[in-house]
């Protein structure tokens, strides 16, 4: 049994079953960790929510901000984008289910075994790992309840940009997925810039890439996300493991196995 985690799929099917033979992927032993944006901007969402769907508990994936998107414009508080290519999942006679199954993935997840996290964005600076699962779980549950569409009514937008014990209600649930889901530079106390979208270079004074702040997480965690992808698959530093590496954008798309971390790409023709 082995573990493996890939960056941000966004609809290119065709391409993730590559990697996967490319890997040695044992869909019937191995495990597979995707670390959000599952579907949107490729052209083959439907595919791949079913094929992931279809591992069952061989596939372990988070929710990012286009899986949040898709959830939202399929409740019809929010009207899809031009770039949107969710179409063919609105539009299928599963979509129930495959809807059903993507609300019901967390926001985080932590294998205390492999010391590793998975999340799409990152984890805010001031929070440690309690608080992080916690924060976590307060969103899973609203978006596995009755209260999910008035929950992703509320869940745009970029205020709160700072974390406060005393945050209540939607405020409080928009701020925890913005973390989870969209930042890139924060500042130390957890203050959000979600404006800035470029590497590692070009912060906005006083902010910095996430990870780069102190940390309240444990020392040995390893951490893998996705969502950053002008990153290049390249944090700088040991235990942080960027894996969007840009695949809709006609880049590669890229798999890390967990027992060595030895990185699998393959050039993507989704685009």
């Amino acid at each position: 049994m082995t573990d493996y985690v890939v960056g941000d799929i966004q609809g290119c099917y065709s391409d993730l079953r590559h990697l996967l033979d490319k890997a040695g992927f044992d869909p019937d032993h191995d495990t597979l960790w995707a670390a959000g944006d599952l579907v949107n901007r490729g052209p083959e969402s439907l595919e791949t929510l079913r094929y992931l769907k279809s591992l069952k508990k061989h596939c372990i994936a988070v929710l990012g901000n286009h899986d949040l998107h898709l959830l939202a414009v399929a409740h019809g508080v929010r009207g899809a984008k031009h770039s949107d290519t969710i179409d063919d999942i609105l539009a299928a006679k599963d979509r129930d289910k495959l809807l059903d199954w993507l609300r019901h993935r967390p926001l985080v997840h932590y294998d205390k075994s492999l010391k590793t996290l998975m999340v799409h964005a990152g984890i805010p600076p001031i929070w440690d790992l309690d608080q992080t699962r916690e924060r976590a779980r307060e969103l899973e549950k609203v978006l596995q309840s009755k209260k999910c569409g008035e929950y992703l009514e509320n869940m745009y937008g970029n205020s709160p940009s700072h974390w406060s014990d005393k945050l209540k209600g939607w405020d409080r649930l928009r701020m925890i997925a913005n973390y989870f889901t969209r930042m890139r530079f924060c500042q130390a106390d957890g203050t959000l810039d979600l404006e800035t979208k470029s590497g590692l270079s070009s912060p906005v004074n006083g902010f910095a890439p996430w990870f780069e702040h102190p940390s309240h997480l444990p020392g040995k965690l390893n951490i893998v996300f996705g969502h950053w992808a002008a990153l290049e698959g390249e944090t700088g530093m040991k235990r942080i493991h960027a894996l969007d590496t840009g695949c809709v954008w006609g880049n590669r798309l890229t798999l890390m196995r967990l027992t060595d971390y030895r990185r699998f790409s393959v050039d993507c023709e989704c685009r």
